[in-house]
């Protein structure tokens, strides 16, 4: 028999590890075997940036954009990166170029299905203010945006997000801690039946594998249903029952994007790996989708890009880049290790994505309910105790 006293006592440490970790964005719960970094996030690459831009106005306008770059000048160190599809209904745009040169020569932008246009719009314009010889005496750019379908919380016909707003984000974006859950692109996302939006985490290798880091950032608006939801291998979704369903004032068809979502992936490594390595680490985040009992319907698009801060080529005018000053990473252990401590990171993500956002009511009264905590940790902990007392 569980002695339900430690059950309690796990608990109660769970829920104050929770409200202390809340505050550095970590989760109060190990994932996997890896250890977090400082920020728990993708910012814990060295020269990582991240910003979010957060849409809130009136009863229906809940979207908005994320910006992440590779580093501070992504036109001229252009960084070794990899674009992977699970599942295409969905669209990230400039991959064919990432995949045919191998490199990554723009920032990354998230945003909402319909805004795609417009947040490219707003990266051609911050690259030509930041790069004047753009389209002059220099190569033209095809920047990287990405989409999730937002419609249920948001008038997504309003196209709040404008060319101005993603020009001003990418000049805000910066290295350190950043928000997490209900911001940025993830404002009005869900996931399980729940509030999701943005999430991240981050590992570390030890030294003797490289001392490398592998930061997640995710934007989740996965459809899946709430008895599919296993966090830190508990079947919780199943066990929270009938609590915190989403609220539906008029009856609403959940039909194609709507009903299945999406995913974006972002993974970045201070690792040096080249092209064919990164597209093998940007399939290893399936894993960690899997884990948390994410399939991948016809309807989702689940998408992927992986890119490394230390494999970088200086620009040239052509297409004749100058060779990376570091060679690719060769050792067995090491790459095996950042395969794990990616699907770990992507698992760790989108618990982060979970746990960050708050309840949310949106477009025509339509509310999603943050992830009920406390019983998810508690049936966390009595799983751990059984587990810790079974010889």
């Amino acid at each position: 028999m569980l002695n339900r006293l430690s059950v309690c006592c796990a608990a109660a440490l769970l829920l104050m590890c929770c409200a202390l970790a809340r505050a550095n964005a970590v989760l109060p719960f190990q994932v996997g075997t890896f250890t977090p970094g400082p920020l728990d996030g993708i910012t814990d690459v060295p020269g990582v940036e991240v910003g979010n831009l957060t849409k809130i106005e009136g009863s229906s306008i809940r979207t908005g954009a994320t910006a992440i770059l590779p580093n501070s000048d992504p036109w001229n160190r252009k960084v070794s990166a990899a674009f992977v599809s699970l599942n295409g209904n969905g669209e990230m745009t400039g991959t064919h170029w990432v995949n045919e040169a191998g490199y990554l020569e723009t920032p990354i932008v998230l945003t909402d299905t319909l805004d795609i246009g417009r947040a490219d719009d707003g990266v051609i314009e911050w690259m030509i203010h930041k790069y004047p010889h753009i389209g002059v005496t220099d190569d033209v750019p095809l920047p990287v945006v990405a989409e999730c379908d937002d419609q249920l919380l948001n008038d997504i016909q309003a196209r709040a997000v404008g060319a101005q707003d993603v020009a001003g984000l990418l000049d805000r974006a910066s290295t350190g801690q950043f928000e997490r859950g209900n911001v940025g692109a993830g404002t009005g996302m869900k996931a399980f039946g729940f509030k999701a939006g943005i999430g991240s985490a981050s590992r570390m290798l030890p030294a003797a594998l490289g001392g490398y880091t592998v930061g997640v950032l995710v934007n989740d608006n996965t459809g899946s249903s709430r008895d599919q939801l296993r966090v830190d291998g508990v079947a919780v979704g199943r066990g929270l029952g009938k609590q915190a369903l989403p609220v539906f004032p008029k009856r609403v068809a959940l039909v194609g994007r709507m009903a299945s979502g999406s995913i974006v992936v972002v993974v970045a490594t201070n690792a040096p790996l080249d092209n064919r390595q990164l597209h093998a680490l940007a399939t290893r985040a399936t894993l960690g989708m899997a884990r948390t009992g994410l399939t991948s319907d016809l309807g989702s698009g689940d998408l992927f890009l992986a890119f490394s801060t230390s494999h970088v080529y200086a620009r040239s005018a052509d297409f004749n880049v100058l060779a990376p000053t570091v060679q690719p990473l060769e050792d067995d252990a090491t790459l095996n290790a950042l395969y794990r401590a990616t699907a770990e990171a992507t698992e760790a993500a989108i618990y982060d994505a979970l746990f960050s956002a708050k309840t949310m009511t949106g477009r025509g009264g339509v509310t999603f309910f943050a992830l009920p905590q406390a019983p998810v940790l508690r049936m966390i902990a009595a799983a751990h105790a059984a587990t810790a007392q079974t010889p």
